[in-house]
């Protein structure tokens, strides 16, 4: 196997086993957990021979980490629209219809090695992946890490609601300028926030355009609470109803925006998409009836 990295134990004032000292010595094992696999798997070696959790540590010691041979894995060739990409995460504007993953071969994780390059990181993942989820009717922004650190610093910025997430949807009825929704989703906490657009009737059918900003990562959370609401979304066959007028387009929810700082340059990250097109033509459709 192919070398990754190489780390030469320098002057140490006292003595410490391989588990607690290679701790974050590789730039693509940060946590105790990927050390641990990485030592299961046999990828570390100290002075040339596969090392355990219980070897001493001494001065000039060399401990190498291991390529880890790779996969081959089907890549499913679908071209996605690429808003961002860096070295360390991307950006792409997921379609709707397609699961973000799961245990088949049509999932947008398999198709994004067919649209990102690779990372030029050391502790650069075997392939890209989300770092959170949109159902599958839902279209629009997905966040992808391509590198390790990158990954756990943006899994910690969503556990730590430090990321802003905004959407469009077309919902029945009206509803107040603003609102806040707290019904708990499976006996917990839930909250969205609500922001009105637009009013506009359709023959007999009354709709609303709103956005709606998520502060917890319930499932189906916006469509849960606007059901409850008793403004279901368009197009939502699980917690909705059919709509007499609007019958095309599937589900009217769309992951438009996003806000985070870049998890290693610190940079303001803010992206917001264009109202889908599906959503452009049934106000249009409501200004001609």
């Amino acid at each position: 196997m192919k070398i990754k990295e190489t780390h030469i134990v320098p002057t140490i004032t006292e003595k410490i086993r391989l588990q607690e000292y290679a701790v974050s010595i590789f730039a693509s094992l940060p946590t105790k957990s990927s050390l641990k696999k990485a030592l299961k798997k046999e990828l570390i070696l100290l002075d040339g021979q596969p090392a355990k959790t219980s070897d001493w540590i001494k001065e000039g010691q060399k401990i190498e980490l291991l390529e880890p041979e790779k996969q081959k894995k089907k890549v499913f060739t679908l071209k996605l629209e690429i808003i961002f990409e860096d070295e360390y995460l991307a950006l792409i504007h997921k379609p709707a219809g397609i699961p973000t993953s799961g245990n088949y071969f049509k999932t947008i994780t398999n198709a994004l090695p067919f649209n990102l390059n690779p990372s030029n990181q050391k502790d650069a993942l075997p392939a890209p992946l989300p770092v959170h989820r949109l159902d599958n009717p839902t279209s629009g922004i997905l966040l992808i890490a391509k590198s390790k650190a990158a990954q756990v610093a943006l899994n910690r910025i969503f556990e730590e609601k430090k990321i802003q997430k905004s959407y469009h949807a077309l919902v029945f009825g009206t509803i107040p300028d603003s609102l806040i929704l707290k019904n708990p989703i499976e006996e917990k906490n839930a909250e969205t926030r609500i922001e009105m657009i637009e009013h506009f009737e359709i023959k007999n059918e009354k709709f609303s355009l709103l956005k709606a900003f998520p502060k917890t990562g319930r499932t189906h959370q916006i469509r849960i609470h606007l059901a409850e609401n008793g403004n279901p979304i368009v197009g939502d066959k699980l917690y909705g109803k059919s709509s007499e007028e609007i019958k095309k387009g599937g589900l009217y929810l769309a992951a438009t925006g996003l806000e985070f700082l870049h998890p290693v340059n610190k940079e303001a990250m803010h992206f917001e998409l264009e109202i889908p097109k599906k959503f452009r033509e049934i106000k249009k459709l409501a200004q001609d009836t």
